[in-house]
């Protein structure tokens, strides 16, 4: 997808600004104007043209966007067109849109209203997410259970929702949608965070709710020749990810978020700075990879002067840091150790920024080698990790440091791999007389 010139963007923004769009939408009014533009470009429509428009609407309609979605894309749109001055001349006569399809582009404000009354909730809900220093993740998680708790009430409103709503809920999860025991508790977490901080309700308890009994889970692992074959068919760089992955025993987002400056070379160890839980860690770098991983400085050091001369403000910095520290993100060790190819547009600073490597692009390309390789197990990006844990059980290293380098809070947790490796206990019948 190509990037949105820069003096474009400025001129959108400033045009959402003089409409009033919140500041809520207008990410997203920015999406859709990139999704438009590439449209436009790869279909051969103008721009410019306001009979473009209803045939993007249609192609939303074609890959079964909501309604809700396409009435977003098609606000976006016109405060495109406001920039230049553009009026379509159908525009408030929808019956005059141009015919593209057997459905024309047509809309009634009632088909939108529903969930305006649920915006403030959802503001609410991040905030409260992200004054605790949860993960990005989870207030992903958090926020679509709760859309579709509102999508399972329907038209009630946020303050007239009970713990009665929530039972049913529940219930209709684990009986019609039959979801697993994970979700489902997922589901209840994430309802009595929004009940409690968000409504300022005391939750209660919740009797009476078919629960999905969770079954013990014995994780898949990975021979080494398997492990071997797979990297063996990767390009790069996922090839070298997934050597950290499976050689520190990495979860996916700890590889993707990891920086120049985690690696110390001359110790030959690796930094986990804020894994899950916010914990870090240490972890010996596989002395095999360490040629690769100094190729990969190279390259990442040459994609950053690029930046630095066409005077990109550098990488996405966390927390506070950038206040601290004004020109962090252009500091080399600040630079993303797996980044991402295109750059990112930051609309409140009005500058472009470099983002890391997306997990779904790293994780289809271990999909895609794994289908190829037609393994009898199912693999994805997280089983390198178990294999990691079961080959170091089977080499008798001790389940207290495995513990320690996989970074588990519990004991428990890491036991599950004692599973995963043959047992070496001696089967023979003896008395214990003898011995």
């Amino acid at each position: 997808m190509k990037i949105v010139p820069q003096e474009l963007l400025i001129q959108f923004d400033a045009q959402m600004n003089a409409t009033g769009i919140s500041a809520e939408l207008q990410a997203f009014y920015r999406r859709w104007l990139r999704f438009y533009l590439d449209f436009c470009h790869k279909y051969g429509h103008a721009p410019k043209n306001a009979d473009s428009l209803p045939h993007f609407i249609n192609k939303l309609r074609e890959k079964n966007q909501g309604k809700q979605l396409q009435k977003q894309a098609y606000d976006s749109i016109l405060t495109y067109y406001a920039v230049f001055g553009i009026v379509p001349d159908w525009l408030g006569e929808p019956s005059r849109a141009p015919a593209v399809s057997e459905r024309q582009v047509s809309y009634k404000k009632d088909d939108f209203d529903e969930n305006y009354h649920w915006k403030a909730v959802y503001t609410k809900l991040s905030d409260e997410i992200k004054v605790r220093h949860y993960s990005p993740k989870t207030l992903k998680a958090y926020s679509t259970w709760t859309r579709k708790f509102q999508n399972y009430v329907k038209g009630k409103q946020p303050e007239q929702v009970t713990v009665d709503d929530v039972k049913a809920f529940l219930t209709f999860l684990a009986v019609e949608r039959k979801v697993s025991a994970s979700s489902q508790n997922q589901a209840f977490n994430a309802l009595l965070f929004f009940f409690r901080n968000v409504l300022g309700q005391e939750f209660g308890k919740v009797d009476g709710v078919v629960r999905a009994k969770r079954k013990p889970y014995i994780p898949v692992v990975l021979s080494r020749s398997e492990v071997d074959l797979i990297i063996g068919k990767l390009r790069h760089p996922y090839d070298l990810f997934v050597k950290l992955l499976y050689g520190c025993g990495l979860r996916l987002t700890e590889c993707i978020t990891l920086r120049i400056n985690n690696f110390n070379i001359d110790a030959r160890i690796l930094t986990v700075h804020d894994g899950k839980g916010k914990k870090d860690r240490t972890l010996p770098l596989p002395v095999t990879i360490l040629p690769e991983v100094e190729r990969q400085f190279e390259v990442v050091r040459s994609m950053h002067r690029k930046d630095l001369e066409k005077d990109i403000a550098g990488a996405f910095m966390f927390d506070a840091i950038e206040k601290k520290y004004k020109n962090a993100g252009q500091e080399f060790h600040w630079q993303w150790f797996f980044p991402a190819k295109d750059l990112t547009w930051v609309s409140d600073t009005g500058e472009y920024r470099r983002a890391h490597l997306h997990e779904r692009h790293a994780q289809k390309a271990i999909k895609t080698v794994v289908k190829r390789a037609q393994l009898s197990k199912r693999a994805t990006a997280h089983t390198f990790r178990h294999s990691y844990a079961s080959h170091l059980l089977q080499a008798n290293y001790d389940i207290r440091t495995i513990q320690e380098l996989l970074g588990h809070s519990d004991i428990r947790t890491t036991m599950i791999y004692t599973h995963t490796v043959q047992s070496r206990t001696l089967k023979e019948s003896k008395s214990p007389l003898d011995f």
